[in-house]
């Protein structure tokens, strides 16, 4: 309706790409906003060397959010599944690939080797409850880190 009427008033060009612009996607509640895939130093593995690899997430939202069950998995299908953790509004936790002791800022995947593609890979963070994904953030070949969104 209000397409038509814009239409008719002569204003639907100037105005109709502000409208689709709005009407875009909200952001995410739990949004990632930076993959480090690129561990410094040769991939050999090192526990060290597998936690300079890693993932962090933010939660934009104003209440605390459950992440127990949800998932961040890259395009070969690795799975990190969250323990019982909660993200705080505003805050953001990083998960790093090897191993380590869990706080209120870093979790660990626990793994024993790399996640994150050097040349290119997606990270998608999928909500526990219904398994939606929530965000992603792909890159491609070149450099050693992403900033999403």
């Amino acid at each position: 309706m209000l397409k038509h009427l814009l239409a008719a008033s002569g204003v639907a060009a100037a105005l109709l790409p502000f409208a689709s612009t709005s009407a875009m996607a909200a952001t995410p509640v739990v949004q990632i906003t930076k993959v480090y895939y690129d561990s410094p130093g040769s991939d050999r593995g090192g526990n060290a060397s597998l936690n300079g690899e890693y993932v962090v997430l933010r939660n934009t939202s104003k209440k605390s959010i459950q992440l127990e069950k949800w998932i961040l998995r890259d395009e070969t299908g690795y799975k990190y599944r969250f323990p019982r953790f909660i993200l705080k509004p505003g805050k953001s936790v990083t998960v790093r690939s090897g191993q380590g002791y869990t706080s209120s800022t870093t979790l660990y995947w626990g793994r024993k080797w790399y996640v994150w593609n050097n040349d290119g890979d997606t990270a998608s963070l999928y909500r526990g409850s219904d398994l939606k994904k929530i965000d992603t953030c792909s890159w491609g070949r070149g450099g050693i880190s992403t900033r999403c969104q």
